[in-house]
């Protein structure tokens, strides 16, 4: 499956899917030392987010969350792309320090088409997605 959206920071990102339906805070909801996401109230929490296709609605909380996706870039456990409903500045600014494919807006809904552990290609210059489905929806961890 090919989706076109908006290309908002550009790169290629290639992984398996991790899909969130609620936004995500990454200042104290994820570990930029180990990727986890250390959220207990979110749906994702214990998950790494290492290397995966990281999709969810929107990000949510402190600006410093930008800081904490460049330190997930720093200490190599940032995702390999982020792909959001519609994406704010604390994301686009953090995916650019980063240096994280990010793309928003896709002609369909991400969270409801992309499924855990799908093999999914970002390329953020363009705004394509292309899934490729999984049988087995198992990619966490």
């Amino acid at each position: 499956m090919k989706l076109k959206g908006r290309g908002v920071v550009e790169g290629f990102g290639k992984g398996k899917a991790l899909v969130a339906k609620s936004p995500i805070s990454f200042l104290g909801g994820v570990n930029p030392l180990n990727g986890l996401v250390t959220d207990k109230n979110h749906e994702l929490y214990g998950k790494t987010i290492t290397g995966k296709i990281l999709v969810f609605p929107f990000g949510k909380g402190s600006t410093v969350g930008s800081y904490t996706l460049y330190a997930l870039s720093k200490n190599g456990t940032k995702p390999a792309a982020i792909i959001n409903i519609e994406t704010e500045p604390i994301i686009a600014v953090g995916c650019v320090i980063a240096k994280i494919p990010l793309v928003d807006k896709l002609e369909k809904n991400p969270i409801e088409v992309i499924k855990n552990g799908d093999l999914v290609e970002v390329y953020g210059e363009k705004g394509i997605v292309i899934v490729h489905k999984t049988k087995t929806q198992d990619c966490l961890n």
